[in-house]
């Protein structure tokens, strides 16, 4: 039979997401997500939205959302990009940012595993930077890369580790002749956000997402803050593809949700607090864990493999995420839950781990 498929089709290797099982019910800490609710305030927006309206295009310029997202970061609406999650939004940086066959893209070989898709679906180069022994990633090395821009995920994912804002910031400085995207989509529970420093440095391109810090991995919105030449060129790219990506319930939601700091603050506290519990958990039981500034700790076992740890749990209805990627095959990525499905976790865990 004749394939009808591109040879674009036909080759590439897409992302693989975090398994969404339907066989039963989990203990879910394999795709990051949140434990605690959405706003009262995103709620109380969704009940009063007029569905009715819906009949309607969403508002094409997303203004009330994009105030919101520029109020809650401190610059203004024009310098604020909306998308259907931040994947969209990073998707778009490659045909914004990078030229086909050019000198291409730069960023971490243990980092987030969509970037060198987004490369190859976009016929972009790359090169990968090793991480250094300890999975911190020595940003000398990313400028020395011959590149047209670059691409840090800060935290990291999956390693978790965050680099400091003053380290960010000579790093953007001494990279000023290309662009710098900082994908922050784990930034709320590290609390060191370069978004501020793209009122100086017009090279610098912040990305962050719904999906974390406000709760919101179900509504797909994501936010990009840079200068309006950056900002011009992802909607350049962005009406190639969908004038509309973002629904109108979404983006009254959206606003209403970044609106309210106090609540999430308050929600971030919890995570972190879970966060450092589970790590010392987790080290009292053999592993090794590394030192997070995200949702999530990245865990080697001293005695059991990354894969086993991984399928013992998930025999026992917990779910973690384990990455085959042999430098990191012994690991398993373990998203910070509530305490009740920490516990959960930490108990199966102890059903099979030597003692």
């Amino acid at each position: 039979m004749k394939s009808f498929l591109s040879v674009r089709a036909r080759e590439i290797a897409p992302y693989t997401a975090g398994e969404q099982p339907s066989d039963k019910q989990y203990v879910k800490l394999n795709t990051n997500e949140n434990p605690y609710p959405p706003s009262p305030k995103a709620l109380a927006a969704y009940r009063a939205f007029d569905f009715s309206s819906l009949r309607l295009y969403p508002p094409l310029e997303m203004r009330a959302l994009r105030e919101a997202v520029a109020a809650a970061e401190g610059v203004s609406p024009e310098n604020v990009f909306c998308g259907n999650g931040s994947d969209e939004i990073l998707a778009l940086c490659f045909p914004a940012f990078f030229d086909e066959g050019g000198a291409g893209a730069a960023f971490a070989d243990v980092t987030y595993s969509f970037y060198p898709v987004f490369s190859e679906f976009f016929g972009v180069p790359y090169t990968q930077v090793p991480l250094e022994e300890d999975f911190t990633l020595d940003l000398s090395e990313l400028t020395a890369a011959k590149a047209q821009g670059v691409l840090v995920a800060n935290p990291n994912a999956p390693t978790g580790i965050g680099i400091p804002l003053g380290e960010i910031e000579a790093f953007v400085r001494a990279n000023a002749e290309r662009v710098v995207i900082l994908d922050e989509a784990y930034m709320p529970f590290f609390g060191q956000s370069a978004a501020l420093l793209t009122k100086k440095y017009e090279n610098l391109l912040v990305v962050k997402t719904f999906s974390k810090g406000y709760s919101l991995a179900g509504m797909r919105c994501g936010y990009a803050v840079g200068c309006p030449a950056l900002v011009d060129a992802l909607a350049r790219c962005r009406d190639c593809f969908n004038s509309y990506p973002v629904d109108a319930v979404c983006q009254a939601v959206c606003a209403a949700a970044i609106g309210d700091g106090a609540y999430y603050a308050e929600k971030t506290a919890l995570v972190v607090s879970e966060r450092e519990r589970l790590s010392a958990e987790l080290a009292a039981r053999g592993f090794s864990v590394l030192p997070s500034s995200a949702n999530f700790v990245f865990a080697k076992h001293g005695e059991v493999g990354g894969r086993e740890v991984y399928e013992q749990l998930r025999a026992r209805g917990v779910l973690v995420r384990h990455f085959a990627k042999p430098r990191i095959a012994g690991y398993c990525r373990i998203t910070v839950g509530s305490r009740e499905q920490n516990d959960a976790l930490l108990a199966a865990l102890d059903a099979f781990l030597p003692r």
